[in-house]
């Protein structure tokens, strides 16, 4: 089945978010998996976060498992401790999304359960990024704590006992910004970005690499870099 886009929402508005339920159910379930692959990176001491929807809590039945190592490791250092653990690879992307990105080591264990990290440092911007939408460690998740963010219809979801209140953030940039200990810079791009794509539709990433059986991230990224001057020069950036 293919994702409907979420569309910004452009005009003001707010409203309250009651959850059933059937939504807390779920979210408790998707946290519970989560925390399953959070674990097995915490043993191995890897730090990492739960992004998007599970870490604000406006989560459906569509929503993925996003874990994401916000620095650069040996990516064998993963893929061992996902081995060890018994966590299952389904498959191992190198992505781009422009040339100005950093490149990513993405890991599917399915289709929607995934964990990513830099092959590169991690400029502030593309940092913040994870805190605009929203994230939490693997200490505030067993808490059961949930955190404001910003979906993909440029809304600013803010968790309440019952459920949420959701607001646009059309307008009020900054503001935002301060909120979610954010650069404006940060909120400013996202607009754009996903007012462009609301626009001309999504216009895909710069790279997407499948690897081989026998191939690491680091190989395959090597091999990009020698081929192509736009990778080059992200990682002397």
């Amino acid at each position: 089945m293919v994702k409907m886009a979420k569309k910004p929402v452009t005009h003001a508005e707010s409203k309250e978010v009651t959850y059933d339920m059937k939504h807390w159910e779920l979210l408790e379930s998707l946290r519970e998996e989560a925390s399953q692959i959070m674990e097995a990176l915490d043993r191995s001491r890897i730090d990492c976060i739960i992004y998007g929807s599970i870490a604000r809590g406006d989560i459906s039945e569509k929503s993925d498992i996003d874990v994401f190592i916000p620095y650069v490791l040996p990516s064998f250092s993963v893929e061992t401790t996902l081995e060890v653990s018994g966590i299952p690879v389904n498959r191992r992307i190198l992505v781009q999304a422009t040339p100005a990105y950093a490149v990513k080591a993405h890991i599917e264990i399915d289709p929607r359960r995934y964990i990513s990290f830099p092959l590169v440092k991690l400029r502030t911007i593309e940092r913040d990024f994870y805190k605009f939408g929203g994230e939490i460690a693997l200490s505030m998740l067993k808490k059961k704590a949930r955190v404001s963010g910003v979906d993909k219809r440029l809304m600013l979801i803010e968790p309440t006992l019952r459920g949420h209140v959701e607001s646009t953030i059309m307008g009020r940039e900054e503001a935002v910004a301060r909120l979610l200990g954010v650069t404006p810079d940060v909120v400013f791009n996202r607009v754009r970005t996903l007012l462009r794509r609301d626009e001309i539709g999504r216009t895909g990433v710069f790279v997407q690499k499948e690897l081989t059986q026998e191939e690491t991230f680091e190989m395959a990224l090597k091999r990009l870099a020698d081929a192509n001057p736009a990778i080059r020069r992200r990682l002397k950036s």
